[in-house]
């Protein structure tokens, strides 16, 4: 035993010696490991150099794999710590301040087309900043990667150094074309990127790893990376293909964000959001082709056998078989296969036109341009275009269309809906078209776009700030779409404003194609401008000019209140018009009686809205709006009223107090009467007889509250009608005569209903009625109605109950049944 334990002890010191080093070996070799673990997924081959997309062997693979599932950043590369306000912003934004992750993309686009104007601002004065090849095209490229789920974006922008990355992706950064635009105008230094704002941080709606690979042309290329955890890091790129020039961003998308990898989903985005970007932008996109292949030789030995059966079956000639055989015989087997091929595709290819002078763009392009921005698949132009520059305090660039028909829900939801047809755009990216201060809700029907270079923007381009430039931007809109209108009226020789115009004569196809435009706006918008009248007070005098409207002697046309004014009658201070069902029943009515007779021109209003429209449109021209079928109106002066007042003063006194249970205010001699004997006017600042109608067929409406509203009413008589004569003699002679009593009320009852009132006691009115046939058929008053003989009612009854029941056969018949059956 001792001969064995002393070596035995110097083996065990030796082994305990040797380990240390070894257990040294092995941590060495598994950091080497954990290193090589976590390397990022590296692109073997350049963005869009293969032509069916990325290609990666099987250990490329399995490195991105494993680095997607740690989502871990480089164990290499210098750690930094996100400022702390960046930290509360990334928080904000992502938890509550975008509503709409959709907008990522729009940002990092934006971004992209900020980098590419500053290197192409910067190749003015150096045109070797571009280099040569790929590096000089200025564009921007979008590629999916499925398998891995990462979203690329890539531009050739002035890209960033190492610097910028620790500046502008780990501090609050300042909006980066305004940066650049002071850099620039103080010290006139260019090498400032600004490329990224806080919009860039809307990455982390859908993705939870980014990484930032740039290369600026005085700085080697470097990789900005992180896991919005609060760190970020940065390391020199030796391991991605060299980009040359620019920033390409990688998006590793979350589970649930797996919409983005879908072509048409960033198609759809492209078009919405950024499809007027002055860049060219591709996606690197599938399709679908048939190709012809080799058939295979089972497949053509069978083609083979199933051609020489129908040979043997078909009857022909056999030469011309022979000759059909040789020539496939010569011919290679082959067959269609549909292979999917990927390749750029274009996804911005409409031109921002509004950026060009309006002079250079041709008609053919502005109607190309409305149909692209308002998704209208029809041949039809718009009815009118203005295209214009606005400079100031606030410099913008827009173009307004009218579109030429009206959409069908136009005014469904007119005062519930934030949606506009107009779009705002900052820098020829879409900001959004729910923006109530841009234009009214009465011009909604607008198509068109905003572009502001200046409009300032908030920690967002979805949000923005209430800013004075808005208004100011609003009114320089309304002016020029208000002018864009009456041009259609100037330019349309059918007008009524341009018929005594002898400049606006044109011959040839514009002067055809002109005619009856405004008619066409009318009709499809009319009520747009009526709405305007009501609501715009300070443009209410020019939107009154667009005001169109048929009247007494326009002959079915519509007509102007310039073209009225024109018209009236010398001495007339007052524009008369009066409000209905339809034109029809407005021609026959009574009011218009002695306006017609004296020629006097009547507006005559059948929308609805005409009676708001007309509450607020006092005035125009200096000229007052007189209704006809309102108390008040003067038609010159008439030397017999006071004698005629004064022979009909017990008349309409009587009168009067037999009306006291209808709250009939007055009864007056009448100056619009012609052959009626008598109408029901309302007060001056009443409702009239239509509207009372409109109002009471509300849905919501009450009653009780509308009746301080009602204007009071007068019974206005035709002093020179046969009927009224008659009734004032028999006034005179037996105030209390009860026929003469239900003459005037019946009268007064056919007036209320004949002037457009509803009856508030529509049996009692017919039961006067029929008293009155009666006595012209001289019935007695007293005759009733004849009842029924309830003698012959008792007779059918006996009848009914003696007769005996249909299923139980007599007596009689018993006994015959009987009878037959012994014979039997």
């Amino acid at each position: 035993m001792r001969k064995w334990t002393i070596p035995s002890v110097l083996l065990v010191l030796f082994l305990l010696c040797a380990l240390p080093d070894q257990g040294r070996k092995l941590g060495a070799n598994a950091e080497g490991e954990a290193d090589e673990l976590v390397d990022p997924p590296k692109v073997e081959e350049k963005l869009g150099a293969v032509p069916n997309g990325l290609s990666t062997d099987s250990d490329v693979a399995k490195r991105e794999a494993e680095s997607m599932s740690k989502r871990s950043l480089r164990s290499n590369a210098e750690k930094f710590e996100f400022q702390a306000e960046v930290s509360r912003l990334m928080d904000i934004i992502i938890n509550s301040l975008y509503s709409n992750k959709d907008i990522f993309l729009r940002e990092i686009i934006s971004n992209a087309s900020d980098a590419l104007d500053k290197i192409r601002f910067l190749s003015l004065t150096d045109k070797e900043i571009l280099g040569e090849g790929d590096n000089a095209k200025l564009e921007i490229q979008i590629k999916l990667d499925k398998e891995n789920k990462i979203l690329s974006i890539r531009d050739r922008g002035i890209g960033m150094t190492k610097e910028d990355l620790i500046k502008h992706l780990g501090t609050i950064a300042k909006s980066g074309t305004s940066a650049f635009v002071e850099k620039m105008q103080t010290s006139g230094d260019l090498n400032l990127i600004g490329q990224f704002g806080v919009g860039f941080y809307s990455v982390y709606l859908v993705a939870d790893y980014v990484e930032v690979i740039s290369k600026h042309n005085d700085d080697k290329q470097y990789v900005w990376e992180s896991k919005a955890d609060g760190a970020f890091a940065i390391s020199e790129d030796t391991w991605n293909e060299p980009l040359g020039r620019g920033t390409e961003i990688k998006l590793h998308l979350r589970e649930e964000a797996a919409e983005y990898l879908e072509e048409s989903k960033l198609k759809d985005l492209v078009k919405k959001y950024s499809e007027f970007i002055s860049f060219p932008i591709y996606l690197w996109a599938s399709k679908e082709v048939d190709v012809e292949v080799p058939a295979d030789e089972d497949e053509s030995s069978e083609e083979e056998e199933s051609s020489e059966k129908s040979s043997s079956e078909e009857e022909g000639d056999e030469d011309a078989e022979k000759t059909d055989d040789e020539d496939a015989e010569k011919k290679p087997k082959t067959k269609k296969v549909t292979e999917t091929t990927y390749e750029w595709e274009l996804l911005n290819d409409v031109k921002a036109i509004w950026l060009r002078n309006p002079k250079e763009v041709t008609e053919e392009e502005y109607t190309k341009f409305y149909h692209s921005l308002a998704k209208d698949f029809s041949d039809e132009k718009p009815l009118a275009w203005s295209h214009f520059t606005a400079e100031g305090d606030v410099e913008f660039k827009a173009v307004l269309f009218v579109p030429p028909k009206a959409p069908h829900d136009l005014y469904e939801s007119y005062y519930n809906s934030n949606k506009s047809n107009l779009k705002l755009y900052v820098r020829r990216v879409f900001i959004s078209d729910e923006f109530d201060e841009l234009l009214p809700k009465y011009l909604n029907f607008l198509k068109g776009l905003v572009d502001s270079d200046t409009l300032p923007l908030n920690v967002s381009r979805e949000m923005l700030q209430q800013h004075s430039s808005l208004k100011t931007i609003k009114k320089k809109l309304i002016r020029k779409a208000l002018d864009m209108i009456r041009k259609i009226a100037e330019e349309d020789p059918e007008d009524a404003n341009n018929k005594d115009k002898k400049d606006t004569e044109k011959s040839g196809d514009e002067d055809d194609e002109k005619k009856g435009q405004y008619a066409k706006f009318w009709n499809e918008f009319g009520k747009s401008i009526k709405l305007g009248i009501i609501e715009d007070a300070t443009n209410r005098n020019r939107l009154a000019k667009l005001l169109r409207f048929e009247s007494t002697k326009s002959d079915g046309q519509l007509t102007s209140l310039d073209q009225y004014i024109s018209r009236m009658k010398s001495g007339q201070k007052d524009i008369f018009y009066i409000t209905g069902n339809s034109k029809e029943q407005l021609e026959k009515s009574p009011f218009l009686e002695r306006l017609k007779k004296k020629n006097y021109e009547v507006i005559l209003f059948t929308d609805p809205v005409d009676e708001y429209l007309m509450q607020y449109l006092m005035d125009y021209e200096d000229k007052k709006f007189q209704n006809v079928s309102k108390e008040g109106l003067k038609l010159g002066k008439d030397s017999k009223d006071k004698d005629l007042k004064e022979s009909y003063k017990e008349l309409t006194k009587w009168w009067k107090s037999a009306l006291a249970s209808d709250n009939i205010d007055d009864v007056k001699i009448s100056n619009r009467l012609d052959n009626t004997p008598c109408v029901v006017v309302t007060s001056k600042y009443g409702w009239s007889a239509n509207m009372e109608r409109i109002m009471q067929s509300q849905t919501l409406s009450d009653a009780s509250k509308q009746a301080y509203m009602r204007g009071k009413r007068v019974l206005e008589i035709n002093p020179r009608h046969p009927i009224i004569k008659e009734l004032r003699e028999r006034v005179v002679k037996d105030p209390e005569d009860e026929s003469v009593k239900n003459t005037a009320q019946l009268m007064y009852q056919t007036a209320l209903m004949e002037s457009g009132f509803m009856l508030s006691d529509p049996k009692d009115f017919a039961s006067r009625i029929y008293d009155s046939v009666k006595s012209g058929l001289n019935i007695s008053p007293d005759a009733a109605v004849e009842e029924e003989d309830d003698a012959e009612e008792a007779e059918t009854e006996s009848e009914e109950a003696s007769a005996p029941p249909k299923d139980k056969p007599d007596a009689t018949e018993d006994a015959e049944t009987t009878e037959a059956k012994d014979e039997l």
